[in-house]
């Protein structure tokens, strides 16, 4: 790294002391134009190292960014200037182009109704979005937020970088043998897969896009319920975004400088960055909408087709040397692409002891069970630090904590990954969580999980069970029955409830005459209702009923899963009076 950016971050002092100014302006407010003394860069002696993100699935394969610190002095909070008028130092930093701009604040608007307790700051996501590709190289995307061009980091071959073989069929970085970093957030294909969201709401879900890979940014950033506001949550995020200290130091002190102020410029003309975290050449040659022959290789002096840092001034092709000689020398401690990974060693999956019986939850809550996967070998070792990934498909809205439906998890050194905790949704039934092996066609492993009704044990009336109810027949009964379901002594909310007249306390088929509900769309009577919720306080209002020209004493039964039961007596007078009371008889009382 060249000796100027090593003054520049001693000088910033680009420390975790950063984060604690950080946090405490953008909790504080969470919006441009919080202050602090000196800007929060004086160093902290001994500052504890941070812990990387535990989930064995980065965002970025740990590819390398921009250096590029802030100015030392605040931004200019102002608008941006009119042309030809000289623009305060710094102010130049803080300007972000006007749809990457908008994309970060919309990412954020929807973190804060979808995941509020996280507390993501678009200010995070534009400090993230400045180190991973300069804001989409100054903001060079048309007005649906698409780069004009693709970014791509380097060819991820383990030639001095992580080596990670295709996880896509080179759907996103267009290389099928190795992966690359792709996008505006610097996403590695294996981990879009999951975390990829639409965030134009186009119907697609692309990393080139720069709402798409904002609003992505954001659910990867609050996973496992983080808190962004908790140092130690904000670090976690950043380190599982890219594992690296001085990536950590880079991004709080972006993320506390635009904290301070900024502005929208427009489109294509952002301040581009010069520094890279594996070359500290300054870029001398500006991205040019031409693309190079080899959609793999760089421009000479600057980033990977104008995102990510070519590993040399003269790219390397995949798999080969400069200009496709010989290889590259790799630089010590990292792995020889020719040797076989751990993911390669692998022959199967196995259930590590997950049994069928442990993924049955009640709707809402967590389910007790733990799905766990062991990766082995044909003559049955385990293998670890093998990449595990976790996908709930089916009729569900269960989710793994966090509210993703996928989850990566690196195998331990018995070769077990367990997923994450799973929590059941309102949607009950079956669905299916399949563990598969990253970047490998192997065979998964299904485990078949159930989401089962709330229960409730005793159904009440909520009314006065002697209210009489007046009308004659063929006209309408005065008031609406309502009751309360409890189940072993406490309410019993969000429980499912059936409403059949029945034709006799002996016989729960449905009666085709007497009392009836009117179906909301056609108007037409019907005689059994389904679907029915209790609400919040255990309450069910059921629908007004009707009575036909029939004259006589009817029944109303009720039921839950749960085994709770009332039975309503209906009684239409000829005389004009009408009641609606719980039967005296032994099935109308609530059972268990």
């Amino acid at each position: 790294m060249a000796a100027h950016f090593g003054r520049r971050l001693r000088k910033g002092a680009a420390t975790t002391a950063v984060a604690a100014a950080a946090v405490a302006a953008l909790s504080a407010s969470q919006a441009p134009g919080a202050t602090g003394d000196d800007h929060g860069r004086q160093a902290t002696a001994g500052a504890s190292a941070p812990v990387p993100d535990p989930t064995g699935d980065d965002a970025t394969g740990n590819s390398p960014y921009y250096t590029d610190l802030p100015p030392l002095n605040s931004p200019n909070p102002s608008p941006s200037p009119s042309a030809g008028t000289p623009v305060a130092q710094g102010a130049a930093e803080a300007g972000i182009p006007a749809t990457v701009l908008d994309a970060y604040k919309k990412a954020e608007a929807e973190l804060r109704a979808s995941k509020p307790g996280c507390n993501l700051p678009w200010q995070l996501l534009a400090a993230i979005g400045k180190v991973e590709s300069g804001q989409a190289r100054g903001g060079e995307v048309d007005a649906s937020g698409t780069t004009l061009r693709p970014i791509l980091g380097p060819v991820l071959d383990g030639n001095g970088f992580a080596l990670i073989k295709d996880t896509d069929h080179g759907a996103y970085d267009g290389n099928a043998q190795y992966d690359q970093a792709v996008g505006p957030m610097q996403f590695i294909p294996s981990t879009w897969a999951w975390a990829g969201r639409d965030g134009n709401g186009d119907g697609k879900k692309d990393p080139n896009n720069i709402y798409d890979a904002a609003l992505a940014a954001g659910h990867y950033l609050c996973r496992g319920d983080r808190d962004l506001s908790q140092a130690a949550d904000l670090h976690g995020a950043i380190l599982g975004y890219n594992n690296s200290q001085d990536y950590l130091n880079t991004v709080l002190s972006w993320m506390e400088y635009y904290s301070k102020g900024t502005y929208s410029v427009p489109d294509g003309t952002g301040a581009a960055p010069g520094h890279r975290s594996d070359d500290g050449t300054p870029r001398t040659t500006p991205a040019t909408p031409a693309e190079p022959a080899n959609p793999h290789q760089g421009e000479p002096g600057s980033k990977d087709q104008g995102g990510r840092p070519s590993p040399s001034p003269t790219p390397s092709k995949p798999g080969g040397g400069q200009d496709g000689g010989d290889p590259a020398p790799r630089p010590p401690g990292t792995p020889d692409p020719t040797t076989p990974t751990p993911t390669d060693t692998v022959d199967h999956l196995e259930n590590a002891g997950t049994a069928t019986a442990e993924l049955t939850a009640t709707a809402g809550d967590a389910f007790t069970g733990t799905i766990s996967t062991r990766a082995e070998t044909k003559a049955g070792a385990a293998v670890a630090k093998v990449r595990i990934r976790f996908t709930i498909s089916g009729d569900t809205d269960a989710t793994f904590t966090g509210g993703e439906d996928v989850a990566t998890v690196a195998t331990d050194s018995k070769g077990v990954a367990k997923a994450p905790a799973l929590q059941a949704g309102e949607k009950t039934g079956d669905f299916k969580v399949t563990a598969t092996v990253v970047g490998r066609s192997l065979k998964g492993v299904d485990y078949q999980a159930t989401v089962t009704e709330r229960p409730a044990d005793t159904l009440t009336a909520a009314t006065n069970g002697d209210t009489t109810l007046t009308c004659t027949p063929g006209g309408a009964f005065a008031d609406q029955v309502q009751l309360k379901t409890t189940y072993k002594g406490a309410v019993a909310d969000k429980v499912a409830a059936t409403a059949t007249l029945i034709k006799s306390a002996t016989d729960a088929t449905e009666n085709d005459k007497g009392p009836y509900f009117k179906d909301a769309t056609t108007g037409k009577a019907v005689r059994t209702l389904t679907g029915l919720k209790t609400d919040a306080k255990g309450l069910l209002t059921l629908p007004k009923l009707y009575a036909d020209d029939i004259t006589g004493t009817f029944l109303l039964r009720v039921t839950t899963p749960g085994g709770g039961t009332l039975t309503v007596q209906l009684t239409v007078a000829a005389d004009g009076t009408a009641t609606a009371s719980p039967s005296p008889s032994p099935s109308a009382s609530a059972t268990s």
